[in-house]
């Protein structure tokens, strides 16, 4: 009989330390540098823990570890009409992060869902308000008016959005077409703009030129030497141009100042 009891004690003390043991690691619980946890006593939030080695009172209470570093959340691409009634595909990306992790657990079920959701719907919204140029040239003033608008939002849930960025925006095929006409175009109207300038300022500087020359016909003369100058360096070519009279006139009035010889 004594010995039935010294093996019946022994399990019970066995068992007592088994509950214990269960008990403590129920009662403990490791938060992480990057986590909060949020405890909740009988479905009541009781605190917030900071990272450490944290007790909770087990059965009665439950933590629930939130991640506060940044989440990046994809948000699909949406088929959406613009002002000027043009059909793109959008789609962004959202930075956030857990301000409040007891707001974020006790005022909405999924956050992060719930985040998500919201950025989605802002985008249409902002978007079909917005035309295909501003949609195009002025992408960076629409991400600031997205993150104020989702920020606004979650506020509440004690999450705080960082930034908020379009990522690719896909236009009609139609549309692309139309557009790289229009490039085409203003490139050809660029090009024609600057051959004129150019015309326009080579012509005032030959004006120029031919008023100095009408003024110093000797300078007119150089530039005909020149010109004969620059023709003659090239070979195997024959050129016929015409000799002002003013230069041939020096050579025969030379020639008359010469005495002919008497003939005998």
């Amino acid at each position: 009989m004594e010995g039935a009891a010294a093996r019946i004690l022994a399990q019970l003390i066995v068992v007592a330390i088994v509950v214990v043991i269960v008990i403590i690691a129920q009662a403990i619980r490791i938060v992480s540098e990057w986590e909060r946890g949020v405890v909740l006593r009988l479905g009541k939030l009781v605190r917030v823990t900071p990272p450490g080695l944290q007790l909770i009172i087990p059965v009665l209470e439950r933590m629930i570890k939130v991640d506060i570093r940044v989440f990046v959340v994809d948000v699909p691409k949406q088929e959406i009409i613009t002002k000027d009634n043009v059909t793109v595909k959008v789609n962004a990306v959202v930075y956030f992060r857990v301000l409040d992790p007891a707001g974020a657990i006790v005022r909405v079920e999924n956050y992060i869902f719930a985040t998500q959701q919201v950025a989605q719907t802002t985008l249409r919204d902002v978007i079909g308000q917005s035309e295909l140029d501003e949609l195009l040239a002025h992408r960076e003033e629409l991400n600031q008016r997205l993150q104020r608008i989702i920020d606004a939002a979650t506020d509440p849930w004690g999450i705080k959005v960082d930034m908020v960025a379009i990522k690719d925006v896909e236009l009609p095929d139609a549309m692309k077409r139309a557009m790289a006409r229009q490039a085409e175009a203003e490139r050809e109207r660029r090009a024609k703009v600057i051959h004129a300038q150019g015309e326009f300022q080579a012509s005032e500087t030959l004006a120029q030129a031919a008023e100095i020359m009408g003024r110093h016909p000797g300078s007119l003369q150089l530039r005909f030497l020149q010109t004969l100058t620059e023709v003659a360096t090239e070979r195997s070519t024959i050129i016929v141009m015409p000799v002002p009279i003013d230069i041939l006139e020096a050579f025969v009035s030379d020639r008359r100042r010469i005495p002919t010889r008497p003939e005998g």
